[in-house]
């Protein structure tokens, strides 16, 4: 196993709402190797972006512990927590909302240079952000174009181009690519590929996507409901999958070859409130396989194979 940069311990995010605490993120755990890539799953709604929200602090987590190079960021406060912004960024799903329509692409990546004051020198910042085109594939030509101006491949190379900006070790990719045209997906997937070898980055990659995290992860989390219901690598996820749910979400994948003969698995019954959720598996109302044990008790994550772990009272083996 390579050294370890960032432990998730119980991570909990919970928000207020008229009819009680709505559970984001309940209770999970993981832990991400330097320069490997973890890719989070599931259906929307599950917690995906709000538990890489609140790892970065940009929701300030209700309780756990983030543990990131060995320290845990959720104590860090003022110079502390702004030096550490420097070495954990995200990507945002969408490029045309999280950038200001009133700034060129030169401004839009000179900010996090100026504001962190990594760089004084006009000369230098300058320099710097035509690097960073250069690094991302953004020409030279578009130094002074605004956002609108450009497609969304383009403008999400600026997102890139900014979280860089800071030379992180860590960055999570909430969705990079879900608003782009496939062609574009893969241009930016294999951008993001690159950069990760060549800069030795760090991922924790957010997607619905399940074949685009196939290609992209070392290992895939799957959530339902805040919950963390399976972890693996993604070739053992996608070989051997044991937890009801994932093994829906796999059958759902399109299949090109129309000869082959693929079982649908498909969910009924009602989805569980996140709201003041009882102590139960969330996911038995859906699930072919409930039993009492189900409605009982909440399962618990468990290693059932090497680097195989599942939170179901009767993991299918």
């Amino acid at each position: 196993m390579g050294e370890v940069l960032l432990e998730v311990k119980n991570l909990k995010k919970y928000f207020e709402t008229p009819k009680g605490l709505l559970h984001a993120v309940d209770d999970v755990s993981f832990t991400i190797e330097k320069g490997k890539t973890l890719g989070i799953v599931g259906e929307s709604g599950c917690g995906k972006s709000t538990t890489g929200r609140a790892i970065l602090r940009l929701h300030e987590p209700t309780s756990g512990e983030v543990i990131f190079d060995g320290k845990d960021i959720l104590k860090f406060k003022g110079k502390e927590l702004r030096e550490m912004r420097k070495e954990m960024q995200i990507i945002f799903q969408d490029p045309y909302s999280s950038l200001d329509p009133r700034m060129t692409v030169n401004q839009l990546i000179r900010e996090p240079i100026v504001t962190n004051k990594l760089l004084t020198d006009k000369k230098a910042i300058e320099n710097r952000v035509l690097e960073l085109m250069e690094t991302v594939g953004l020409a030279e030509r578009l130094y002074n174009a605004y956002p609108h101006e450009l497609d969304g491949g383009r403008r999400q190379r600026i997102g890139i181009a900014r979280a860089l900006a800071v030379n992180p070790k860590f960055i999570v990719c909430d969705e990079p690519v879900s608003a782009l045209d496939v062609s574009i997906q893969a241009q930016v997937l294999n951008l993001l590929k690159e950069l990760q070898q060549k800069l030795d980055l760090t991922y924790i990659f957010i997607t619905h996507n399940l074949s685009v995290v196939y290609y992209f992860a070392d290992d895939i989390a799957v959530m339902y409901l805040g919950e963390l219901v399976e972890k693996a690598p993604a070739e053992e996820l996608f070989a051997h999958p044991m937890h009801p749910y994932t093994q829906a979400l796999l059958s759902a994948i399109p299949n090109h070859d129309l000869d082959a003969k693929k079982e649908r698995i498909l969910l009924k019954g009602e989805i569980s409130s996140p709201v003041n959720p009882p102590d139960r598996c969330r996911f038995a109302k859906r699930c072919n396989y409930a039993c009492e044990d189900c409605m009982a008790k909440a399962p618990k994550l468990v290693e059932v194979s090497p680097n195989h772990f599942v939170s179901c009272h009767h993991p299918l083996l």
